[in-house]
């Protein structure tokens, strides 16, 4: 009989023992062996869950104590053996020797010696083994050894107990103090069944945070290994079964405990997952309680490495350089509650998305009115507070951006938009990673990933652990009380609002606010907090390169420095908190004012940087020196909007007012509409024939291919056709979209608007565009006058006006230009009586008095006839004088 060199594995009983050789390349093959001649107690077995009438059966006496001696002898320890024989059914008798040869102890003997075990009856007792037995035993009973000492050895029996009552109880009644225990079965490589004890407590234990590659149950009852499931199983049972461990229990999930098996060698689910035997697991990992960090890092290490599992592993970073990954930026802007703007060393702007976290949004069915456009800053509960939350820690300042995945683009499906590439990362300032302060305030909320899906935070266990908190200590969203709602009126563009709400900013003087949005370098759009309204903001005394501007027919270029005029405004106040003082608003509704940044006005920083160029409206202000002076030093640099300066021996105010003379080439003009602060609209009449042309053609157009009723979907800024009340269709642009039935449209060649149902409107088609004629109907003010304020005098005025010269035929010169539109004289083309001048004589409106030379002559003429309205008490004179000394007439007016 040859001796077989193995090692002990398991120990199934007193006298059966399994026995392994040594790993080649995969799990190495295992033999059971039975101890021949002698016999040692059953060990306790569980009745099987298939029978349901099968009880448990107990331990044998001595049945317990003959296995944990033959464990502590031979477990992980080289022993060999000889076969002697072999049953039909392929069970193996022998001799086990401890070491490397049978000169080694003799397991059976040792055995029975301890009174342990028995010599099985009726062997012949002729044979040396035999005799050697038979003194052992005679030895045993000398000595009442084991089964041979007094009593019936009924406390040899253990009360195994195979469930737990109440597990959760059971679990927190150890206070995660380690627990000794015998790891009995190894199911796979991260769940056990464990002895605890003292108390026989046989459990299945699962390793909290991990999870190694598992065995499939087929239907057949057939088992398949997921890959690199054996290996792993192996590489447990071979450190960890039948072992001495103590457990930390930490939770527990059903009848399963979630713990961690501790070793004098190791931890084993840190060993696991640095092998590449194991991942990480969100459900678990957080109850680890070492720390959810250390498993990370070891799955990291055999991520890097690609170990056994990670073998095809490619890193959601991996094509990414390492300055790309990790750098240090400035933030410019956040975008909603999860992303922002940062400006790189480079100057290149990019968008960063925080890892994991998903801002507020609205829950449930859509609640929101559906003629009421969803404004998330304000309708989405929490959405502003995580805005501000974020603007006021982070705009200005340095961070630390760490990129932990790029999400690929994504395709529009139906219920969700299409997203482009977005870059997301961990941002941290101070050490703080932002993300986890805006979850733990109940501002976001983590995302949940498949198990297996690696673009995640690398701080995602933090992310959860702060949600925890947060819904523990019900902050923010998790709050049950009333959500706190923003109502936030847009004043931008309401001409009404704003004309009530100007004599309140005024006397106010400094008002704080919140830069929304900048549209250019010197037009922004302002949120008041103490007035909870946004306003649309126009920096006074400047003039600012304009930005580029689709208008009726044509795209109009971007005036030179214009964008740079933008990104410099953006860079310095976008999102930042500043002061602003409002000095006046125009006719659409936009305050004008000037906006101070950390004591620094923002009109002068910019002309300061050859921007911009001094307004002559800024004469009356108290910042027109440095103004000026800003200035000065500016032109003398030559860059930007100076570039082409030559200095002038005469100090030039405005490129049209250069004129010594003032023209006087009245061209005829047919009056299409006149507006309530008396602006009025004009055709030229030299092309009032292509007009009627087009016209015409466009109604035999429409004739034959007449529109599909509520075929047409209007867009603002659009141009389409409209049925007017007289039932004909003109062309005009939609201004406003209210609702399907509320549809504002401006006639783009008379000047009038109108609000119309969907219905009555079509698409324009090509050959009628604003390409092929512009717009015939051009805006313009009076010059020399100014419209009364007073909403009943204005009225007087305008009637007078509509009376006169609408739909008639006169003529017109353009005096000066101004913000908005070009101011002009009229004159009646029979008369050549002056329109203007006619109104102030019925003292219907004031003069506005201009300072340029060329002007002199005619302000005289305008100044006289007030004059005399006033002596007559016309109309708004009817109560003498009313105006104070500082009256707009003895300064500029704007």
């Amino acid at each position: 009989v040859v001796p077989n060199l193995h090692y002990g594995d398991t120990v199934l009983s007193g006298c059966a023992i399994i026995v392994r050789g040594q790993p080649r390349g995969g799990p190495p093959p295992e033999r059971q062996i039975n101890l021949s001649n002698i016999r040692a107690g059953n060990l306790a077995r569980r009745a099987a869950a298939t029978q349901p009438d099968a009880k448990d059966t107990p331990d044998e006496p001595w049945a317990f104590p003959a296995r944990e001696f033959l464990r502590k002898k031979l477990i992980g320890k080289e022993v060999c053996f000889t076969i002697e024989n072999k049953t039909p059914q392929g069970r193996e008798y022998g001799m086990i020797y401890l070491g490397k040869d049978t000169n080694g102890e003799n397991i059976a003997e040792s055995l029975v010696a301890e009174g342990l075990a028995t010599r099985r009856e009726g062997m012949r007792a002729n044979n040396p083994e035999q005799n050697r037995l038979s003194e052992c035993e005679e030895q045993a009973k000398a000595a009442k050894k084991g089964m041979w000492s007094e009593g019936n050895g009924s406390h040899t029996i253990r009360d195994l107990k195979y469930t737990i009552e109440n597990p959760r109880h059971f679990v927190d009644s150890h206070h995660q103090k380690p627990v000794n225990a015998i790891i009995e079965h190894v199911r796979d490589g991260s769940v056990v069944r464990a002895l605890l004890l003292p108390d026989y407590y046989l459990v299945t234990v699962m390793l909290s945070g991990i999870k190694c590659p598992t065995f499939r149950r087929e239907a057949d009852g057939s088992e398949t290994p997921e890959p690199f499931a054996a290996e792993a199983k192996f590489f447990t049972e071979s450190r960890l079964l039948q072992r001495d461990v103590q457990i930390i229990l930490e939770s527990c999930h059903n009848q399963n405990i979630l713990g961690t098996i501790l070793h004098p060698n190791g931890n084993i689910t840190e060993l696991l997952l640095k092998e590449g035997f194991a991942r990480c697991v969100d459900w678990s990992i957080a109850v680890y309680t070492r720390g959810a960090e250390k498993l990370r890092a070891a799955e990291r290490f055999a991520k890097e490495r690609r170990l056994r599992i990670w073998r095809d592993y490619v890193a959601p970073t991996a094509n990414l350089d390492q300055k790309d990954k990790q750098f240090v930026a400035k933030v410019m802007q956040v975008l909603n509650a999860d992303a922002i703007v940062v400006k790189l060393n480079s100057g290149d702007y990019k968008t960063i998305h925080l890892s994991s976290i998903r801002p507020p949004r609205l829950e449930g069915e859509n609640t929101q009115d559906k003629n009421k456009k969803l404004r998330p800053l304000y309708d989405i509960p929490y959405m502003f507070e995580a805005r501000e939350f974020l603007r006021k820690k982070l705009i200005g300042k340095k961070v630390n951006v760490t990129v932990d995945y790029i999400r690929p683009a994504s395709p529009a499906t139906e219920t969700v938009p299409a997203f482009s590439e977005r870059t997301c990362a961990t941002v941290t300032i101070g050490g703080i990673n932002i993300a986890e302060a805006l979850v733990s305030k109940g501002l976001a909320t983590v995302i949940r990933y498949r198990q297996d899906d690696d673009q995640r935070s690398s701080h995602y266990d933090e992310l959860l652990a702060a949600e925890a908190r947060a819904i523990k200590n019900g902050k923010g969203l998790h709050s049950k009380k009333e959500v706190p709602i923003h109502r936030v009126a847009d004043i931008s563009g309401d001409t009404q609002k704003a004309k009530q709400f100007l004599p309140f900013l005024q006397r106010a003087g400094r008002s704080e606010a919140v830069v929304e949005y900048v549209f250019s370098g010197s037009r922004l759009k302002l949120y008041l907090p103490k007035e909870t309204c946004l306003i649309t903001f126009l920096l006074a005394g400047i003039e600012c390169p304009r930005g580029a501007r689709n208008l009726p027919g044509l795209v109009q270029e971007g005036e030179p420095f214009s964008e740079e005029a933008t990104l410099f405004t953006k860079e310095l106040v976008l999102q930042r908190e500043v002061e602003v003082e409002v000095e006046s608003m125009d006719k659409a509704g936009n305050f004008i004012g000037w906006l101070h940044i950390d004591g620094a006005n923002l009109s002068v920083l910019l002309v300061e940087h050859a921007l911009s160029k001094v307004h002559f409206t800024a004469e009356r202000s108290s910042y027109y020196k440095s103004l000026l002076s800003a200035e000065e030093a500016a032109k003398q640099k030559k860059e930007k909007v100076w570039a082409h300066y030559e200095e002038q021996p005469v100090e030039e105010v405005m490129p049209v007012l250069e004129e010594k003379e003032r023209s006087a080439s009245y061209k005829p003009v047919f009056v299409t509409e006149i507006t309530d602060d008396l602006h009025f609209y004009v055709q030229d009449v030299e092309t009032g024939t292509q007009l009627e042309k087009l016209m015409e053609n466009m109604r035999n157009d429409i004739a034959s291919h007449p529109p599909v009723e509520g075929s047409y979907a209007p867009r603002r800024g659009e141009f389409c056709i409209a049925k007017f009340v007289d039932g004909e269709w003109y062309r005009a642009r939609v201004e406003k979209v209210e609702s399907p039935a509320k549809i504002h449209v401006f006639y783009i060649d008379y000047g009038n608007r109108e609000v119309l149902p969907s219905t009555r409107l079509g698409t324009l088609s090509p050959a009628f565009s604003t390409r092929v004629l512009p717009a015939q109907a051009t805006e313009y003010a009076f010059a020399f006058i100014q419209v009364p304020q007073d909403d009943d005098a204005r009225t007087d005025a305008v009637d007078s006006v509509v009376r006169d010269i609408q739909n008639t035929q006169c003529l017109l010169n353009v005096e000066h230009l101004s913000a908005g539109c070009p101011h002009v004289t009229l004159q009646f083309a029979d008369s050549k009586g002056d329109v203007g001048l006619g109104l102030v004589k019925e003292g219907l409106v004031m003069v506005e008095v201009r300072k340029e030379k060329q002007f002199q002559k005619v302000i005289t003429e305008y100044l006289n006839a007030q004059e005399s309205a006033k002596s007559a008490r016309l109309n708004l004179w009817r109560y003498g004088d009313f105006r104070a000394d500082d009256a707009d007439e003895f300064g500029y007016s704007r």
